[in-house]
């Protein structure tokens, strides 16, 4: 495995891992990590595998529960965004894909809170319920998607600047 690679799938790896240590409620680099894969992992079938076998390894640890299904489908669609990072992964671009990925998060892992956890009535206005509830989740996870995908992105293209083996060019050899 060549350096580049393995440094893309340790950080993938590391920030899946965060979401184990303390945090602030839904202040994880999930959604950014997802970013980086579909930007920089060198296909997209390994940038949609990566981050949900990392996030099931977290989920492993933390616990399974039943709207699972819809967090991946959160972060498989967030994949898909950085797909449209791939050839220029910039920081500005990617805090743009960033709130991006954060809406389409919160529809989809609020839709199936709603859908699964038994709380809200399955009707138009229990969805409007469950959406409502996740807006004090949905600023704290809006912040931390912003910084991680920050931390991760500039992070990288600092790393690639210092260590020419990390460059896209590098990848080849």
């Amino acid at each position: 495995m060549n350096p580049r690679l393995a440094t893309l799938l340790l950080i993938i790896l590391a920030a899946a891992m965060f979401r184990i240590m303390p945090h602030p409620h839904n202040v994880t680099p999930i959604a950014a990590m997802a970013l980086f894969a579909g930007a920089y992992l060198p296909s997209k079938r390994l940038a949609l595998i990566v981050p949900l076998l990392a996030m099931l390894l977290s989920d492993l640890v933390l616990g399974l529960h039943d709207s699972m299904l819809y967090v991946y489908a959160g972060i498989a669609l967030t994949v898909v965004v950085g797909f449209g990072l791939k050839q220029r992964p910039r920081v500005m671009p990617a805090i743009l894909a960033s709130l991006i990925a954060s809406g389409l998060f919160f529809l989809i892992t609020n839709f199936g809170a709603w859908a699964t956890s038994g709380i809200y009535p399955q009707t138009t206005g229990g969805l409007s319920m469950a959406y409502t509830a996740g807006l004090p989740f949905f600023r704290n996870s809006l912040l931390g998607d912003l910084f991680f995908t920050a931390i991760l992105f500039g992070g990288f293209q600092a790393l690639e600047r210092i260590s020419p083996s990390l460059r896209r060019n590098a990848m080849a050899s």
